[in-house]
């Protein structure tokens, strides 16, 4: 016997997906901003010597702190 679903609604997310495509419309940038990160937290060591500021660049986040990302979409989905 299988253990429950810990995402109950996940198997009619992705058989909607094989369906057509899915837009998820959130606060990202207010989730992000309300983490308090520090300009080394954008940065991280693949950025750390990059000549501009980075801070407040959300989009970079996903390439310096995908974990951060992640759990940001998660609990948006969840």
């Amino acid at each position: 016997m299988l253990p429950p679903d810990p995402h109950p609604g996940s198997s009619a997310l992705q058989a909607a997906a094989h369906e057509e495509i899915l837009v998820l419309d959130g606060g990202m940038g207010t989730l992000i901003q309300a983490l308090g990160l520090d300009e080394n937290a954008y940065r991280g060591a693949r950025f750390a010597d990059h000549g501009r500021e980075l801070s407040g660049n959300h989009d970079i986040m996903v390439l310096t702190q995908p974990a951060v990302i992640e759990d940001l979409h998660r609990q948006y989905l969840e």
